[in-house]
């Protein structure tokens, strides 16, 4: 089901009786209404999920800041196909609101173009899980060119994604941000002449590191409040590289792994057996090494996959970043928006396997 709506029309358009459509146009509602603070929830990827307020201005102050860097004026045809209870959805209505763009809203799927009759937009934004089952469709895969500029965010874009990427003829971005900064503080283009391993800020950030390497922001998107992250980054000029958080950084033996980066090297092995990307490093006690490695793999088939696996990646991956088991979950607990909860899904799986 889709529904079309946009500033202009909203007001001849009766309360959808779909629950999700109507969720959303009560927002809209709100919005033309001139209230002047919302309360958001926050993912619970980074933590326990919470609900801040948030301030019009805010809003306002993203949704021009994307209109702005990536030329998205009045007339712009956006697909909406991010849950609108979360920043990330919620932000395309505002800026469907305050510029005057035309909104198709689906509601969430994995592949958000395969109820729809026709696909011709100027702009799209989308989790990396929507954009590979897309590209994976053969019936979808080649309406790609006809969504617009397309804006990634809420998870890393993996290495056979992002070879995908570079091949497209439509512009991609990666986003950086959370909720408490009201949707992306920072692009990155993966794609085309631009194409880079660094975030760019966008105007009217001030930005800096604390005494661990991990990045603050503040400005008008956060009501001019200091957001620390725990996001380890390597600032140059007025962009950034991304290292991982360091709640995700353990100490083994002495040597310190980011698991993060781990992942990131991995997911090539992953790539080349052709057995998905559902797995994650993690860490545990040991008396030797105070914590070690350890990769968790979402697989029916269970240690099938094992001596191959664990060979290949030994190959790959120094002494230090080769994980020292290799555990196998049957499913991984996710968050509300879809996002691999690592803490969960590994305690859930000890208990499981110690019950």
């Amino acid at each position: 089901m889709i529904w079309t709506t946009g500033k202009t029309h909203w007001q001849t358009q009766k309360r959808p009786r779909n629950p999700y459509f109507a969720q959303a146009y009560d927002f809209m509602g709100k919005w033309l209404e001139g209230a002047g603070e919302f309360v958001l929830h926050t993912s619970g990827s980074t933590g326990m999920p919470k609900p801040i307020t948030v301030t019009r201005r805010q809003l306002q102050t993203s949704a021009a800041m994307t209109g702005q860097a990536l030329s998205l004026g009045s007339g712009t045809r956006a697909l909406v196909c991010l849950n609108v209870r979360y920043i990330a959805g919620l932000m395309m209505l505002v800026r469907g609101l305050e510029l005057g763009w035309e909104l198709t809203i689906t509601e969430p799927t994995a592949n958000p173009v395969s109820g729809l009759d026709s696909v011709d937009f100027d702009f799209v934004a989308m989790v990396p899980m929507q954009l590979q089952a897309i590209l994976d469709n053969p019936a979808s895969g080649n309406q790609v060119g006809k969504l617009g500029k397309i804006l990634l965010g809420g998870a890393p874009v993996n290495p056979v994604l992002a070879a995908q990427i570079k091949a497209l003829d439509v512009p991609v971005y990666q986003s950086y941000g959370m909720t408490e900064t009201v949707s992306h503080i920072a692009l990155k283009s993966l794609n085309g002449p631009l194409a880079s391993d660094s975030y760019t800020f966008l105007p009217g950030i001030e930005f800096g590191t604390d005494e661990r390497g991990c990045l603050f922001v503040s400005g008008a998107v956060t009501n001019a409040e200091r957001v620390q992250t725990n996001d380890l980054v390597e600032i140059t000029g007025g962009a950034f590289q991304w290292i991982g958080r360091a709640d995700n950084v353990i100490n083994s033996g002495g040597v310190k792994i980011v698991l993060d980066q781990a992942d990131q090297r991995i997911a090539s092995v992953f790539h080349d057996l052709g057995i998905g990307d559902a797995f994650f490093c993690w860490w545990e006690p040991d008396e030797k090494l105070g914590q070690k490695l350890v990769l968790v793999v979402e697989s029916e088939t269970g240690d099938a996959l094992h001596p191959e696996l664990a060979s290949e990646i030994r190959k790959r991956v120094s002494t230090y970043e080769n994980p020292k088991h290799i555990y196998f979950a049957k499913a991984f607990a996710k968050t509300a928006t879809d996002k691999i909860d690592k803490r969960a899904t590994f305690q859930q799986f000890l208990k499981s396997s110690n019950g």
